[in-house]
């Protein structure tokens, strides 16, 4: 079957049109969906949080067995919820939960049907919703248990501990029947770009047709088919149009030898441009490669200097300075929910007498072995610096405080058991330490002070010795 240039430019625009309107549709459609999902998830989440601003631990430890049911705390409590849960249609559930060991048992229960029992065990382990006693969290997909399929979000009480929670349920039907309304709104949207690619695609082609026919009218003028006789039936207009284009293109070609050779000398002038721009070019890549190194250089000096700034010269450990900014850094990620930190603070025993009887050299070469041993031995997310003369901090980041003191007394333990050894002698080398754990919320000076005491008390008690600072 053959068709006309007219059907042929139908049937191509029509299919281009869908093509993009369908992949444009596509992107839209999934994008609609993902933000539906998104937003009922910020939803549950939001009123969660808001819900357990309400709430006071206190009152809740009152409610802990099925027998507390008929008290009035629990009256209150149930009945606030419940007033909550008829204010929005959407939501099935609203309830609290207490977290027992790595479980979640009910404290209350919106459900005015079967309604679980305060101390009730929830059987389902259900990621989100442990996460929900430590921050707000949300479901990423429906969850199943026996009263139904639900979408939930999740928030701590947050006037408790992190030992309860709030919990909201959006029934799945509620969020499968917010999901078809934007499956029916995509295809109407479908069926109406099928509709507008069929006009376009009419129009579009009877355009271009028109534009060929023109063309071949034109090219016929500029160059008559002499052997024609007038019989134009074969062929569709593309034949047409490529039978007058040919007959225009020999005509041009006599042309074409005329500017073939006015092209000759222009490029004769070329190539002497060329030659010219190349020497400057050439000039100008040693320059800019001149400019690299110097910036090289530069840089260099400047990583250097920062190195300098922030290492101790004679310890190659961390300074006082870098030590005070790495301290600033952990208790501002502390204040931001971090875990907690540790300091140990050492200080080197009898170090003046070393200096004393062996020479500053040697006490140099001590303080070196002291870093020497502790970088060995520290673990990997600790931090060593000079603290100032002969004491030495270090960061335990994310640590508690009985892990700190096992570190430090591994530490003295290992100092004490390894003596330096010198050219004709070995040197008993101890430290005495003292740990402190950072409270959050206190002012950093304090807990250097903490540590600084404890330091003090371990060389009271007569060094190579551990002190933990009371807190």
């Amino acid at each position: 079957m053959r068709f006309t240039i007219q059907t042929k430019l139908f049937l191509s625009h029509f299919a281009a049109i869908i093509l993009v309107s369908g992949s444009v549709g596509s992107y839209f459609y999934h994008s609609a969906i993902e933000n539906l999902m998104h937003a009922l998830q910020s939803r549950l989440m939001n009123s969660a949080s808001l819900i357990s601003s309400s709430l006071q631990d206190a009152q809740l430890d009152q409610i802990r067995e099925e027998k507390d049911m008929t008290s009035p705390n629990y009256q209150h409590y149930v009945n606030q919820l419940r007033s909550y849960v008829k204010t929005n249609p959407d939501i099935a559930f609203i309830y609290v939960m207490r977290k027992v060991d790595d479980k979640a048992a009910f404290v209350l229960d919106s459900d005015m049907q079967e309604p679980a029992f305060p101390g009730e065990i929830y059987e389902p382990d259900i990621a989100t919703l442990m996460e929900g006693f430590l921050r707000p969290s949300v479901d990423k997909e429906l969850a199943e248990d026996r009263w139904g399929v639900f979408l939930s979000g999740y928030s701590p009480v947050q006037a408790g501990n992190d030992d309860y929670l709030v919990g909201i349920d959006m029934r799945a039907d509620e969020v499968k029947k917010k999901f078809e309304q934007i499956r029916l709104a995509g295809f109407l949207s479908l069926a109406l770009s099928v509709i507008l690619a069929m006009i376009f695609s009419r129009l579009l082609s009877q355009n271009l047709t028109r534009r060929i026919t023109d063309l071949t009218t034109r090219f016929a003028r500029i160059a008559p088919d002499e052997q024609s006789n007038g019989n134009q039936a074969n062929g569709d207009e593309i034949n047409q149009l490529a039978r007058a284009f040919d007959l225009m293109s020999q005509r041009l070609e006599v042309k074409q030898q005329q500017i073939e050779t006015n092209q000759m000398a222009l490029r004769n002038a070329h190539d002497d441009l060329e030659e010219r721009v190349e020497s400057r070019t050439m000039e100008l890549v040693q320059t800019n490669e001149k400019l690299l190194r110097e910036i090289a250089e530069r840089k260099h000096v400047e990583q250097m200097l920062e190195e300098t700034s922030r290492i101790d010269y004679l310890t190659n450990s961390l300074n006082r300075r870098a030590m005070t900014r790495r301290l600033d850094q952990v208790v501002s990620q502390t204040e931001r929910g971090s875990e907690s930190f540790c300091i140990i603070l050492l200080d080197v025993d009898h170090f003046k007498q070393i200096n004393d009887s062996y020479g500053h050299d040697i006490g140099d070469q001590v303080l070196k072995y002291i870093v020497k041993q502790l970088k060995s031995r520290i673990r990997e997310a600790d931090e060593l610096g000079r603290w100032g003369g002969e004491e030495f901090m270090i960061l335990c980041p994310e640590t508690q405080l009985a892990e700190a003191r096992l570190l430090a007394q591994r530490l003295c333990d290992d100092l004490s058991g390894n003596p330096m050894t010198l050219i004709d002698k070995q040197l008993a080398v101890t430290a005495s330490f003292g740990v402190s754990l950072y409270q959050p919320g206190e002012v950093l000076s304090n807990c250097l002070k903490r540590t600084d005491y404890a330091l003090y008390e371990a060389k009271a008690k007569g060094r190579n010795c551990v002190v933990v600072a009371d807190q």
